[in-house]
């Protein structure tokens, strides 16, 4: 098997952890640290998907429970093969990428992210992505939004 394939069940694992969300919102963008204890609290130069962002994502509840956790929630399902859902698809909202691998800055989930997209709610609701995280999703993405 192809270490993505194996990386599935873990996927899932951590969506299915982050039922109900967090408590309350995280440290804005700009924060010093990442409380959480996520171990996500070292920008890495060249993150994994299976273990880094899906550790976001699963962090602030987004697929599982969350506002991406059933089709017509936002227009964008996680639950399942979230790498699939994000990377080179187009958004319906708005028709970007939603992932542009090597082009963070343009890529609709770093404008939603930080506020930037002409549409919609900065994500996610009820808090905002500390600055380690958003720098280790730009970081993915710069990197080539490999699944891995």
């Amino acid at each position: 098997m192809r270490p993505a394939q194996l990386a599935a069940p873990v996927v899932v694992s951590l969506l299915l952890a982050a039922c109900g969300g967090s408590d309350g919102p995280t440290s804005p963008v700009g924060g010093n640290d990442n409380p959480g204890g996520d171990g996500s609290s070292a920008v890495k130069d060249d993150p994994s998907f299976a273990s880094d962002i899906v550790s976001i994502i699963a962090q602030h509840g987004c697929a599982a429970g969350g506002c991406h956790a059933a089709p017509g929630q936002a227009g964008l399902v996680l639950s399942g093969s979230p790498y699939n859902a994000l990377v080179n698809v187009a958004s319906t909202q708005t028709g970007e990428l939603r992932v542009i691998p090597g082009n963070a800055n343009a890529s609709y989930l770093v404008k939603k992210l930080e506020g930037r997209a002409s549409v919609g709610e900065r994500m996610p609701l009820g808090g905002q992505v500390t600055a380690t995280e958003l720098a280790n999703i730009k970081n993915w993405i710069n990197k080539g939004a490999k699944n891995n």
